[in-house]
């Protein structure tokens, strides 16, 4: 199992020195997204079942925070605050998304579409297009959730987060309609779209080992894991748990996963087991803590909103929680 991932004990206080530095992600912020932090059990308990060893993981740079997956937010993670100012604890790991533009270059960005979610909600950027299909300068020219970040190089990001922060790449779709989202595959649709995800996989392996942070590949897509596999075993890889844990730990085992990165509501022993409208199956039978520990896998938990709901996964046993905010770990009574 290799050690991809930073160990570190949480400072207590840092939520308080965030709270009035102005930073969005306070208890306020936090209960918006979720509303459990304000219970009258989250307060009574303060502090209960919270380990040094947790790892916080910065989901695409603390979301909740900062404009995803941009300069700013990766390095705001990596070092505790926006430029000199230490605001919060830094992340253990920082988690981006990768895709490539029409011209190959690999940019760190969420959606497909630059300026249009799914289901035609408004999007992350100022800018039309699919990221797939629109030339580089484009992309790294359009501006991300009004602000005056723009989108990343995969590069960029790389020099941005210091060797000390391990970063958890998510691989998206590359360019194709027809990919099988968070599915095991069969052979021959497999075989298929390992060749749209070869090129792809290798330019991004060959640029982050130009780096010394520990890596993490993650994708909702087997083909994405096979070929990491491929091309370099030794680099640590994690499925993306979607509706089905059936599916997740099949894919997991084929390719000896590292880690398994999945929904809050697939671990059991929290109040939020087995309550997702996402999930198609009976879930009572299957603890991914248990099976987490005799696999020797990390168990990863996304996405963590608010402190109840990071007190409640630990106290559960997960390893690690994927975070929009900095300061789940903070009890903020």
């Amino acid at each position: 199992m290799s050690e991809y991932i930073g160990r570190r004990t949480f400072v207590e206080g840092t939520a308080a020195t965030l709270a009035s530095s102005g930073i969005a992600g306070s208890t306020a912020a936090q209960e918006s997204n979720g509303g459990e932090s304000g219970t009258d059990d989250a307060t009574d308990t303060e502090g209960e079942g919270m380990t040094d060893d947790t790892t916080l993981i910065a989901h695409r740079g603390f979301a909740g925070v900062y404009p995803e997956n941009t300069e700013l937010a990766v390095e705001a993670a990596s070092f505790g605050g926006p430029g000199t100012q230490t605001a919060h604890r830094r992340a253990d790991m920082v988690e981006v998304d990768v895709v490539p533009t029409a011209d190959g270059t690999l940019v760190t960005f969420h959606d497909n579409g630059l300026a249009e979610r799914d289901g035609g909600e408004r999007g992350l950027t100022d800018t039309e297009g699919l990221v797939f299909e629109t030339d580089t300068d484009t992309v790294t020219n359009a501006t991300v959730l009004g602000t005056e970040e723009t989108v990343p190089t995969l590069e960029t990001v790389m020099d941005a987060i210091p060797p000390s922060v391990a970063v958890n790449l998510e691989f998206k779709n590359p360019g194709s309609d027809d990919l099988a989202f968070a599915e095991s595959l069969s052979d021959q649709t497999l075989s298929t779209q390992r060749e749209l995800w070869r090129p792809y996989t290798e330019r991004a392996l060959d640029l982050v080992s130009e780096y010394d942070n520990d890596i993490l590949v993650s994708s909702f897509y087997e083909a994405a894991l096979a070929t990491v596999r491929d091309y370099d075993d030794s680099v640590p890889v994690a499925f993306l748990f979607w509706d089905s844990i059936e599916e997740g730990l099949e894919v997991t085992r084929r390719y000896d996963c590292d880690a398994m990165n999945v929904p809050r509501h697939m671990v059991q022993g929290t109040p939020f087991f087995n309550d997702s409208e996402y999930i198609d199956s009976d879930l009572s039978d299957i603890d991914l803590v248990d099976i987490a520990a005799d696999e020797d896998r990390a168990l990863n938990t996304w996405t963590v909103g608010t402190w109840y709901q990071a007190r409640e996964l630990v106290q559960a046993g997960v390893d690690g929680l994927i975070s929009d905010y900095p300061t789940v770990l903070s009890a903020q009574g």
